[in-house]
């Protein structure tokens, strides 16, 4: 620091003043640390006096010499402000950090903490934020110096480098927006370099000889976020150090400085051949599939050597050049990730088939109370004085008459100055005339509205002392009890509603308040006081003495001696959030106060300055209650003035030559901070300063620290009095004032790994983990003490241990006003002795302290029960952690010191949470780098991992009515999602330790004829079910005639001409077109003429179809088969996202190797654009015929297959996997298909069905295109694509054609749902009935939708829809239809099967509403013709009934194989001619690649049979990997789309063994970081899973294909390729 070598007491009186303002200025945040440093050395500048350099020693705050890497040296600012704290002791104490918690010992403890961590480099990656998501973005408004301009890619470049500093500072020349950003990360850009290693007398040469074992001194904090290459860049030679040791200071030589950057640019760029990818640790990777959807330019074709596709994948890490920013962050989340975790593996807990959580095995090594049983501690005898009132009002009378001029209370205004001065006169007479007016002038002549023992609210403001008072005498004096409560300031009160269950509780019906107090209530419009959520009606009272009525001569209050009656009740605000009230009685009260004054030595006419509230604890008991008892005069300081101005306090004590003084830490710390060489205080007239939160554990520094600076102004060290109190038990404990010269107590060094586990253990080794307390004096008079365990039975502590204080004495609460039940538990505890045996009678009051008795009975508190925080089995104080947490520089970061430690429970667990406020001007690296110091700080020293670490906007946590932290309510924010973080930080991988084991998969032994044979003897059927025949037709011309559907519709033109097969409907409902027999076949004719003149076909080759949903499409595949070629269908490319769509069209035409391409003129023109030339090569495309206009010809002759076996058309289609894969439907698969559908749905000519759904491949193309022309149905067309401007379309026309048939896609059935939900009134008024619907059958290629189809059915039965009509289809690429809920047959059912077996590959039914238990439909009735057998995919031999395994079928409709380029023999054989290993070695069956079961049910078939079930539990592509278990994706993304109001649509994958979860966010911007904890815990909750990256997303980014399903690969690829413009992303720690 600039002031090394100046004394700053010998400098100018004017040069102190400006250093004092200028500290001022920094501790408010009114200027930076970097201003405030400039500005400090300018002024010190003349007075540094130059000493020579010798080397640093340990003790030395100075850095070591540059052993180490010079980017481990702390930034300049940081380790100066260190040191500048020590050479300002005699100053303010640094910063506006809440310094209740101040500890300089502590401080250098955590600095301590923090360099131990620098050797173990943790690379945090950092969140990445969108920059609109700021809620205040200093980077935007400071312009970097170098004035480049900022396009997107730099900034990603910049984003990534904030992440990956150099590891050497960079040569000050090379100025970057990368400098600039890093240098709150390093410390090391120009200017700063410059200035700061000059300034701060940081860079002053190192002795190179030093040795390299060096000490690292304790205040080097750095947090080291270099991302370690797992390579060597090649260029760089092997025996060459990475860092080289360099003095600081020097500039380094721009050779060396070119490596470095050579380096650095290496490090960045994707590995190169020799290089390993990043490590792919799933454990069994499904096969590597390139990248994905409809919308791929480069999917890898099913059929291509899955060898060949494997390795060139593996290069760029499935397909994604690893360069990306976002692979960088996740490898070096990998990085962390690999730092061993704490807990050895004993204490993970085994999963058995229940997966009961055990507790992990307690550690042998854990310290163990031993000592003897503590004996109660007795306080002394409380004395009795002769002249000691019979009850409180008593004393008050008896001053009121003799000492009526004697001054009661000073209360003083919002400046400091006495306001008023209440006598004791004024005030007896005021109380006397309130109660008076209380008992009998508040109703009309007869009716008494309150009688004594009713309760009356108290709603005064803190800054109104007097009025109060008169209204707590006036109360007592009437023997009305009243409630003191904070004054409500709006409906969003932190805790409001809580409140008003007190009163409720206390049956209060009315208040009393102040007149300027009722002016500020909020309001309704019409003038009434706000009704406050769950609060009584109250009836307002105003108390100020001109609305008071002057008793009667002969009227006097009763005052009888006290009793056990209830005095007043003070309220109390529990760890949860619940207000209860504490009643005192009246002897209670008196006893109290008689206590007070004789531990205290109150005297007659003494003078007290009382800073506390004086509505309830010790401003109450002291400054109200006990000082009327002695006539003290009490001086009442508000909060409003401490805010304005903090040493008030002390100028009272020194104006009024006060005896007593009553503070909490916060007003010493606040009176240290403003106190500027104040030379004319004295607090030499105080011979008590009493500090009420002396109990907390971070007091004793704030109490040294005060002494420290107030010393010179007379305060005497024996005047510090610490006490401990409890609403419950009232004083416990308080010191004595001392004599003067007598040594002071002696401290506690505790270790705090031995207090987490309860015992008390002298902290010896490691001094960072220490915790130093300070003793709260001796029982209270008259009172007897225990120390309990805090859990369990209140058994006795031994000498050693700390339990929960608990006291038996006169004077302490009685009761939790009108709750019974919690009232025993608390107030009438009776303490057992270790064998459970009562040691007496007399019961005790729990005070919610946990502490010990040390040496000489003296009392000592370690903290509070509400405080506790219970993590696996250990127990942390919220109060420690905070402490740790303002260590840690908050300065930069953390909003006067706000910071809330709250526990929640996540799977099975406490989990610690903190939550802070940031800084208006605080930076994104600066909060990052304050949270990963935390982490590392908590870790070291409490020896606990953190759950989750949140940085709120200022001023924006909930408050108590004093302006600290309200917690129950900010952990209640947290739970709901209401907290809107600005920055988040979840650590779950750290803390989170009770996972089951992962499942280590066993080898199978057993062969599966052996499994067979064990189904056999246990009774189960192998699990296997066939749909009904297809039966023969007699009549051979029927089955000529429908052996090719060409001739089938040759024969309806002729036989039935005028039929029509085909209406297709537009958005308003009109029919745009239809198609007759006779009609489609003739332009079936023009489109084969055309093909074989125009295009010169040759039979058998591919044409590629190119169409919107239509009957264009229709007559298009007809014309080819006409023509003898093979149709080949395609979406077209969506005209306004031609990027993205276009390519998917261009590969499956190569893919194909089609020879033409029909389509539309429209189309045409679309694939010829210039928009189109941008994305594909327009110049390739195979001959384009537009069908639009063509001539009437006819073909020479129709074109008829020589056998049933060769190809009819290929089915093009992406899985969700984002496989692009072609398969081979031959002719006599098609009129299998349709003949099977024909039956399955009684299809014939007179019937007629809708369809909804997209016609481009699998089923919905057969039932939009072939099933008519074979069935002679009619079909009326409805493109899903003319919902989005016409929602009912689908619905109205089913109730217009009193349609019983219809068939949708899962997109369809959402877009009603979402869009139509609310609106079936509506419907219902114009007239749409679906009572005709028979059934409505879901397309799908996945598991049943069961919530979405159970929604839609809900939905729309009001307009009619039976609950039984909707059902589903499933098919797969091997066999377009296995499955269709047909006209017949039972209805489908539903089963539960238990999550956790399913993820072990087993099948667990259960019961509805089980835990854990997932709802799984039928996925429809088996087609005729159709066999299907569950298979275990790893041996191949047929399964039992209800085991999972993959669904193989058999039919004469499945496909022929896959159309590939290569010729991949063995995979067509491997999923399409397959055989059992074991059983029936005959049969070919096709592999589905579904998960599923089979299981009998009791319902019965048409002809007697009992139904075979098949259920569909998920594609086995999809299932992810993780812990050795098996997932299915929706199951996740249904749990993660509960966790929050604001997420639309979730979807996961994983990525190197971790899990990715990307969120729609529907809500506004600021909620996006309230998911991420909400998602961690869900899937932890549910899934038992930690999510590794949280990305949330706009809506509408997950992609989603034709069929409804989401493209989870394509997703994947878009992230790591960083091009979803996420709104947030949080990499799990």
């Amino acid at each position: 620091m600039a002031d090394r070598g100046v004394d700053l007491s010998a400098l100018p009186k004017e040069v102190r003043d400006q250093l004092a303002e200028l500290d001022l200025e920094l501790s408010e945040g009114d200027i930076t640390q970097k201003g405030y440093e400039k500005k400090r050395t300018k002024l010190l500048a003349p007075y540094i006096i130059h000493t020579p350099v010798e080397p640093p020693r340990q003790n030395d705050r100075q850095p070591p010499a540059s052993s180490s890497t010079s980017s481990h040296a702390p930034p300049p600012s940081s380790s100066s402000r260190y040191r500048e704290r020590r050479s300002r002791k005699t100053h303010r104490s640094g910063g506006t950090r809440d310094d209740r918690y101040r500890s300089d010992i502590h401080t250098e403890a955590v600095q301590a903490a923090l360099a131990k961590h620098k050797e173990e480099k943790m690379a945090l990656p950092m969140p990445t934020k969108r920059r609109s998501t700021y809620v205040q973005s200093p980077i935007e408004t400071r312009t970097p110096p170098d004035s480049s301009s900022g396009s997107e890619d730099e900034t990603s470049v910049r984003r990534q480098s904030s992440v990956v500093p150099p590891p050497l500072m960079v040569n000050p020349n090379l100025q970057s927006p990368d400098s600039w950003i890093n240098r709150t990360v390093q410390g090391s850009s120009t200017s700063s370099s410059a200035s700061s290693t000059l300034s701060h007398g940081e860079a002053k040469p190192q002795p190179q000889s030093q040795p390299k074992s060096q000490p690292q001194p304790q205040y080097k904090p750095q947090y080291q976020p270099l991302y370690q290459p797992h390579y060597q860049p090649q260029h760089q030679p092997q025996h060459q150090p990475q860092h080289q040791p360099q003095p600081q200071h020097q500039p380094q030589p721009s050779a060396h400085t070119a490596a470095v950057t050579d380096m650095l640019t290496h490090s960045r760029i994707a590995p190169s051949e020799n290089s390993a990818p990043p490590p792919d640790v799933t454990a069994v990777a499904p096969p590597s599939r390139g990248p994905r959807v409809d919308l791929t330019s480069n999917a890898v074709v099913r059929g291509m050597s899955r060898g060949q596709s494997r390795s060139s994948m593996m290069e760029t890490a499935d397909g994604v050049p690893v360069n990306s920013r976002v692979s960088t962050k996740i490898q070096q989340l990998l990085n962390t990730l690999k730092r061993p975790k704490r807990p050895p593996l004993s204490e993970f807990f085994t999963d058995d088939a229940e997966e009961i959580v055990e507790v992990p095995q307690p550690d042998p090594n854990t310290p163990k109370p031993e000592g003897r049983q503590i004996i109660p501690v007795k306080g002394e005898p409380l004395g009795v004085v002769s002249n000691w009132p019979p009850a409180l009002q008593a004393a008050l009378a008896r001053w009121g008459a003799t000492q009526g001029k004697s001054p009661a209370l000073t209360a003083l205004d919002i400046t400091g100055k006495p306001l008023y001065t209440l006598t004791y006169g004024k005030l007896w007479s005021r109380s006397v005339k309130l109660a008076y007016t209380l008992l009998n002038k508040l109703g009309t002549k007869n009716e008494q509205i309150l009688k004594p023992g009713d309760k009356v609210a108290l709603v005064f403001p803190n800054s109104d002392p007097g009025m109060f008072w008169v209204a707590f005498y006036g109360c007592l004096l009437a023997e009305v009890i009243p409630v003191p409560i904070e004054v409500p300031l709006s409906r969003k009160d932190a805790g409001i509603c809580q409140v008003g269950f007190l009163l409720g509780s206390c049956g209060v019906g009315l208040a009393l308040t102040s007149e300027i107090c009722l002016k500020g209530l909020p309001k309704t419009p019409t003038g009434e006081i706000l009704q406050f959520k769950g609060w009584p009606r109250l009836k307002w009272v105003v108390t100020d003495s001109k609305y008071l009525t002057k008793p009667s001569k002969d009227w006097q209050p009763h005052i009888p001696t006290a009793n056990t009656d209830p005095a007043y009740i003070e309220y109390k605000a529990s760890k949860d959030g619940t207000v209860v009230g504490v009643a005192v009685s009246k002897v209670a009260m008196l006893t109290h106060c008689q206590a007070l004054t004789q531990a205290c030595n109150y005297c007659e006419g003494e003078t007290l300055v009382n800073v506390l509230d004086f509505k309830k604890d010790m401003g109450l008991w002291h400054g109200v209650l006990t000082a009327v008892m002695n006539r003290i005069h009490t001086i009442s300081v508000p909060y409003a003035v401490m805010k304005a101005c903090p040493l008030s306090w002390v100028q009272r004590v020194h104006i009024h030559k006060a005896r007593i003084a009553l503070v909490k830490c916060r007003d010493l710390h606040w009176a240290m901070m403003a106190h500027r060489e104040q030379r004319d205080t004295s607090l030499a007239s105080l011979r008590m300063l009493i500090v009420a939160d002396g109990a907390n554990p971070w007091s004793v520094s704030s109490c040294d620290a005060f002494l420290n600076v107030f010393q010179s102004h007379g305060l005497k060290p024996e005047v510090i009095c610490p006490c401990a109190t409890s609403p419950e038990a009232m004083t416990v404990a308080i010191r004595r004032p001392g004599v003067p010269g007598t040594p002071l107590p002696a401290r506690a060094i505790l270790s705090l790994g031995g207090l987490s586990h309860g015992v008390i253990r002298v902290n010896t080794e490691d001094k960072n983990s220490a915790l130093t307390v300070q003793d709260v004096g001796h029982v209270m008079p008259g009172a007897l003490m225990c120390i309990v365990r805090p859990d369990g039975p209140p058994q006795l502590c031994k000498t050693d241990e700390i339990g929960e204080i608990i006291i038996n004495s006169r004077a302490g609460g009685n009761m939790y006003y009108g709750l019974p039940g919690v009232t025993k538990n608390t107030f009438e505890v009776i303490p057992v002795n270790a064998n459970g045996v009562p040691i007496g009678e007399i019961p005790f009051v729990r005070s919610g302290l946990l502490g010990f008795v040390g040496p000489g009975s003296l009392i000592f508190v370690v903290g509070k029960i509400e405080g506790l925080l219970m993590v696996s089995g250990r127990r942390h104080n919220a109060d420690d952690l905070v402490a740790t947490a303002l260590a840690v520089e908050p300065v930069k970061t953390v909003y006067r010191g706000r910071i809330a430690v709250f526990s929640v429970t996540v799977f099975y667990d406490e989990r610690v949470a903190i939550v802070a406020e940031q800084r208006p001007d605080a930076s994104e690296e600066d909060s990052f780098q304050w949270m990963s110091r935390v982490l590392q700080a908590i870790d070291s020293i409490h020896q606990v991992g953190l759950y989750c670490l949140a940085l709120v906007p200022a001023n924006t946590l909930p408050k108590t009515p004093l302006g600290g932290i309200h917690i129950s309510d900010t952990k209640q924010f947290f739970l709901d999602g209401n907290l809107h973080p600005c920055n988040i930080l979840m650590c779950p991988h750290t803390c989170v330790t009770n996972l089951p084991k992962p499942r280590q998969k066993q080898p199978v032994g057993v062969g599966p004829a052996s499994v067979m044979v064990g189904n056999l003897v246990a009774g189960k059927r192998i699990a296997q079910a066939t749909g009904r025949d297809l039966g023969m037709i007699e009549d051979q011309d029927l089955v000529r005639k429908h052996q090719y559907l060409t001739e089938a519709l040759q024969w309806r033109a002729q036989t039935d001409a005028d039929h029509v097969l085909f209406v297709l409907l537009n958005a308003k409902g009109v029919t745009v077109s239809t198609a007759t027999c006779v009609q489609l076949h003739k332009r079936a004719e023009k489109i084969a003429a055309a093909l074989t003149e125009k295009g010169s076909i040759n039979t058998g080759e591919n044409v590629v179809l190119l169409y919107p949903p239509g009957i264009d499409l229709i007559a298009a595949f007809y014309g080819c088969l006409y023509a003898g070629c093979v149709p080949v269908n395609v979406r077209p490319p969506h005209p306004q996202n031609l990027a993205a769509t276009l390519p998917t069209v261009r590969m499956i035409i190569d893919v194909s190797k089609a020879a033409c391409i029909l389509t539309t003129q429209s189309l045409m023109r679309t694939l010829r654009s210039k928009e189109a030339a941008a994305s594909v090569n327009i110049k390739t495309w195979p001959t384009i015929i537009d069908t639009d206009d063509l001539p009437r010809r006819r073909p020479p002759q129709i074109y008829k297959p020589p056998t049933a076996e060769m190809i009819a058309y290929l089915d093009f289609s992406v899985s969700t996997t984002g496989m692009l894969t072609g398969v081979k439907i031959s002719h006599a698969a098609v009129s299998a298909l349709c003949r099977s559908v024909k039956l399955q749905c009684e299809l014939y000519s007179s019937r007629q069905i809708a369809i909804c759904l997209d016609p481009y491949c699998g089923l919905g193309f057969v039932l939009w295109c072939l099933a008519s022309v074979y069935s002679g149905h009619q079909s009326v067309l409805i493109p899903p694509f003319e919902l989005e401007s016409c929602l009912s379309l689908w619905l109205s026309t089913l109730s217009q054609y009193r349609i019983r048939d219809t068939f949708c896609s899962y997109s369809v059935m959402e877009l009603c749902t979402k869009g139509l939900g609310t609106q079936t009134e509506l419907l219902k008024a114009r007239g749409v009935n679906l009572s005709c619907v028979r059934s409505c059958v879901v397309i799908a290629e996945e598991r049943p939708r069961l919530a979405l189809s159970h929604s839609f059915s809900k939905l729309f039965k009001d307009i009619g829809l039976s609950s039984r009509a909707v059902s589903t289809a499933f098919g797969s690429r091997v066999n377009l239809a296995v499955c269709l809920q047909g006209t017949t047959g039972p209805d489908p059912c539903t089963v539960y099967v238990d999550m956790k077996s399913l993820r072990h590959d087993r099948v667990r039914l259960v019961e509805r509403g089980a835990p854990q238990s997932l709802p799984l439909m039928e996925s429809g009735k088996i087609l005729p013709g159709v066999r299907v057998i569950i298979v275990n995919p790893e041996t191949r031999g047929p399964l039992g009934d209800s085991h999972l395994g993959e669904i193989w079928v058999n039919s004469p409709h499945n496909a022929s194989g896959y159309y590939t380029i290569y010729g991949e023999e063995s995979l067509q054989a491997n999923h399409f001619n397959t055989k059992l290993s074991f059983g029936d070695p005959q049969t070919l069956w096709a592999r589905t690649g579904y998960l599923g079961f089979v299981k009998r049910t009791e319902l019965l078939e048409a002809n007697g049979d009992r139904h075979d079930a098949l259920f569909v539990v998920g594609s086995l592509d999809e299932t992810l990997e993780l812990r050795g278990l098996r997932y299915h994706p929706t199951d996740i993304e249904i749990s993660v789309s509960r966790a929050h109001r604001s997420i639309a649509e979730s979807a996961v994958f994983t990525w190197t063994n971790l899990l990715v979860v990307v969120s729609e966010l529907c809500g506004s911007e600021q909620d996006a970081l309230d998911l991420v904890p909400l998602i961690t815990n869900v899937v932890l909750e549910e899934h038992h899973l930690i999510v590794g990256v949280v990305v949330i997303v706009d809506p509408g980014v997950i992609p989603i294909n034709s069929r409804g399903e989401k493209q989870r690969m394509h997703l994947r690829d878009s992230f790591l390729a960083d091009q979803l413009d996420p709104i947030y992303v949080a990499y799990n720690m």
